[in-house]
C-alpha cells in the first residue's frame, strides 16, 4: 500500500468512527401494552426492596374470563407483553360460569387471593414442578400456609376452553397449560413479582364490561369444604382401617401392593 492509498484508508475510517450509528426508532408499545406496563412498574415500586428480580413481572387480570389470555409476562426491560391462560380459585368462582366473583385469604376458601406475590422455589408436588408463591399484602398473607402456588394443569389448555367454554378451577392456585407453564417457571421464578387483581383491561386496552356476580360468603364456604375435608380423610381412614382388619382376618390373599 502507497501513501496515498493508506491516507486515503486513515481518511475513510476516521470519516466511519465520526459518523453517528444509525439509531432506529421504537414503536410505542399498543394501549393494552401501555397499562400492563403501568400497574407493572407501579407494583414493583411498592415491593422493590422485597424482590429478587424486577425485570419481569407477572400480572394475573381477573377481570377477564377464563377463556381469554388473563396472565401477562409484563417484561418492564423491553417494554413488551405476551399474555396466556390462567384458573382461578373454585371458591372464587362456585358458579363455574368462568367469571371470578370474589377473592378470599380463608383458608379452604379454595378461593384466589388478589395481591403482589413473590415468587420462590421450585418444588416436586402434586402437579410436578410447582413455583412456591410468598403473599405480600395482606389480601395473601396467608398464600404460603395455603399453598398457594404456580403450577401445570391439563384444564388450564385451549382444548379445555373449546370443549367446555372455559377453564377449570384450581384450589386458589395460579394453573397453567403443561405446554406453558415452563415458562413461568423460566421467566417468573426465583423472586420476581406476581400480582393479581381484577384489572378488567381488553385486547384493546379498553375497559372490558364484567356481568354482575353474587357476592359469595366465604366464611361459610371454607367451614363446608373443611367439613367435606375432614369427612373424606374419616372414610379413607375406615377405609384403611377395614382394609387392614380384612387382610388380618386373611393372611394369605394377595394384594395389588404384593404383586
Amino acid at each position: 500500500m502507497n501513501r496515498r492509498q493508506l491516507l486515503t484508508s486513515s481518511l475513510a475510517a476516521s470519516a466511519a468512527l465520526a459518523t453517528p450509528a444509525r439509531i432506529f426508532a421504537k414503536a410505542a408499545p399498543d394501549p393494552r401494552t401501555r397499562r400492563l406496563l403501568d400497574v407493572a412498574a407501579r407494583e414493583v415500586a411498592r415491593h422493590g426492596n422485597t424482590l429478587w428480580r424486577s425485570d419481569v413481572v407477572g400480572l394475573a387480570d381477573y377481570g377477564l374470563h377464563s377463556s381469554l389470555p388473563r396472565f401477562h409476562f409484563v417484561n418492564l426491560e423491553a417494554g413488551t407483553a405476551d399474555s396466556v391462560l390462567v384458573s382461578h380459585g373454585s371458591g372464587s368462582d362456585p358458579e363455574h360460569d368462568g367469571w371470578l366473583n370474589g377473592y378470599s385469604n380463608l383458608h379452604d376458601s379454595w378461593a384466589t387471593s388478589r395481591g403482589a406475590y413473590i415468587t420462590w422455589e421450585w418444588y416436586e408436588g402434586r402437579y410436578g414442578t410447582s413455583v412456591r408463591l410468598g403473599g405480600l399484602d395482606q389480601d395473601n398473607s396467608n398464600a404460603f400456609p395455603r399453598a398457594i402456588v404456580m403450577h401445570a394443569a391439563s384444564y388450564s389448555t385451549p382444548e379445555h376452553v373449546a370443549r367446555w367454554g372455559r377453564l377449570g378451577r384450581s384450589n386458589g392456585c395460579f394453573a397453567f397449560a403443561p405446554d406453558i407453564f415452563p415458562q413461568a417457571l423460566v421467566r417468573l421464578a426465583g423472586g420476581r413479582l406476581l400480582f393479581a387483581d381484577t384489572l378488567g383491561i381488553g385486547p384493546s386496552g379498553a375497559d372490558i364490561a364484567r356481568p354482575a356476580q353474587e357476592p359469595v360468603d366465604f366464611h361459610r364456604l371454607a367451614a363446608n369444604n373443611h367439613a367435606r375435608e375432614q369427612g373424606a380423610l374419616a372414610s379413607a381412614e375406615q377405609q384403611s382401617a377395614l382394609e387392614r382388619a380384612y387382610m388380618e382376618a386373611n393372611p394369605g390373599l394377595q394384594t395389588d401392593l404384593d404383586r
